[in-house]
């Protein structure tokens, strides 16, 4: 019966707009007090057929009170198409080893170098081919281990998200178009806003709070990354700068202008040396930035066919993919030691269609397929690509259907896949939910949909162990969702 209440939860958000328009905070509160009595309804046990009928009603008479829903306006007419981006958060587990040596001293990632892309999916491939049901995909059906550390639950069970753990709305009226939690932490979040402002939010206070607001940029703010230390942040804006913030204190440390004099769209740290920035613009440019010294790096930088939208590394940093708003996707060889770019494969998505996020996964282990490339491009489709060689050349292994057709949405891989049986990706949509989906079913993919946002959801965003998953939509609001408890 979950899904009755959040759908009445839903119909609550999409009217929230219309009330109290001079005290925007009460909204919140009446959201938030909302979401607790439903869920503490939804625990009694009334009848389907009866709950059915309260949403009818509801609905009705939330139409009768403010009037028929309008329909939501463009994001890209209002905004511009030119806020698409994406970028990956960094995965520790993708290089899980049994040996310590393997780390480094703070505990940092290694290069993976066991060889080409396509010598380790045909060592993964061998190894399990007899023991992995025809066509799956993550982690193989004999990986008991595996299955004990996620608790040898269903994954619908893993991923019931449903309660509201806080709602941030201090950039109400202005889209969020990213978050991300901090990497190995599990009640730190960022986010960007369109108001030209990113806001740190601290979860381990009670009540959550905005911990710090980064100030600074004359324009909307498209994309940010964290540190694999969480000591500093990189953000791109329409205002043609990058800039990095000291996620202590909240200084500006350095403003970068982008090498043409264009709006920057997107940006992702290297994820081996975090000296190294790439950003992509307006005018179609990659650039890799020292931000040490504010310079781009000599022959670290490449042209696409359009606009560039969303970026992604490989977990070694050896390959990078970006996206952009004709519907291509490019792969290029980073060379680690100069930090320069060769560009390698392209693949048409869809002609014409903004490719809006790129999200890498390495899945090199004893349980484990072939890397693989989720990607969000305006289909309405979410696509999982394999990437079969070490030139980044991909290929389609499955779509999903969604609804986006125009809105910069993202999706994620869960952090803990590689950890149980069946693999789960997240993803927003234009229809105002967040979907879970099991990449390992042909039919009936969905095996949870939250429901809560009055706006098209952006982005969604995982801590470190799933505890809370964070989605931000169009009008600004950022929900944080917890794992519901059994």
């Amino acid at each position: 019966m979950a899904a009755v209440w959040q759908q009445v939860l839903a119909v609550d958000a999409r009217y929230n707009a219309y009330r109290t328009p001079s005290a925007p905070q009460f909204r919140t509160q009446y959201i938030r007090r909302r979401s607790q009595l439903l869920r503490e309804n939804a625990k009694v046990g009334y009848e389907p057929l009866l709950r059915k009928h309260y949403l009818r009603v509801r609905s009705q008479l939330l139409a009768l009170r403010y009037g028929p829903l309008s329909e939501q306006s463009s994001f890209r007419a209002a905004y511009s198409s030119s806020v698409r981006s994406s970028r990956n958060t960094l995965d520790r587990m993708e290089d899980f080893e049994d040996d310590p040596r393997s780390q480094g001293a703070r505990g940092h990632r290694r290069s993976v170098s066991r060889g080409s892309y396509q010598l380790q999916a045909q060592i993964n491939r061998v190894a399990y081919e007899e023991s992995r049901p025809p066509g799956s995909l993550v982690p193989t059906s004999v990986a008991e281990a595996s299955r004990a550390m996620a608790g040898d639950t269903t994954l619908s069970e893993n991923y019931a998200f449903a309660g509201m753990y806080h709602v941030f709305d201090q950039h109400v009226e202005s889209a969020v178009p990213r978050l991300h939690f901090a990497n190995d932490d599990r009640l730190l979040l960022a986010c960007c806003s369109l108001d030209g402002t990113l806001s740190v939010l601290s979860l381990s206070s009670s009540p959550p709070s905005v911990r710090l607001v980064l100030s600074g940029h004359s324009g909307p703010v498209t994309d940010f990354a964290w540190s694999l230390s969480n000591d500093v942040i990189v953000s791109t804006s329409l205002d043609g700068t990058l800039r990095i913030w000291n996620t202590g204190d909240g200084r500006c440390i350095r403003e970068v202008e982008d090498p043409d004099g264009s709006e920057l769209l997107c940006c992702t740290f290297q994820p081996i040396n975090n000296n190294l920035t790439v950003v992509g613009n307006g005018k179609h440019n990659l650039h890799v930035v020292n931000i040490s010294t504010g310079k781009k790096v000599k022959g670290g930088s490449s042209k696409l066919t359009g606009r560039v939208l969303s970026l992604s590394f490989d977990s070694p940093g050896k390959i990078l993919w970006a996206g952009d708003d004709r519907g291509s996707i490019y792969s290029f060889l980073f060379d680690m030691a100069t930090g320069k770019l060769t560009k390698a494969k392209r693949l048409v998505v869809s002609e014409g269609s903004p490719v809006t996020s790129i999200s890498a996964r390495s899945w090199i282990s004893r349980e484990a397929r072939d890397p693989s490339l989720l990607v969000n491009a305006c289909v309405n489709k979410l696509l999982l690509y394999r990437v079969v060689d070490n030139e980044g050349t991909l290929q389609l292994k499955q779509s999903y259907p969604i609804q986006h057709g125009s809105q910069p949405l993202h999706s994620i891989f869960c952090p803990l896949m590689s950890f149980r049986q069946g693999a789960c990706v997240v993803t927003g949509s234009e229809d105002m939910c967040v979907y879970f989906l099991d990449v390992e079913r042909n039919t009936k993919a969905i095996v949870n949909k939250l429901q809560g946002h009055s706006a098209p959801v952006l982005d969604v965003s995982f801590n470190c162990d799933e505890s809370l998953l964070a989605s931000s939509d169009a009008k600004g609001m950022v929900i944080v969702w917890r794992r519901e408890q059994k």
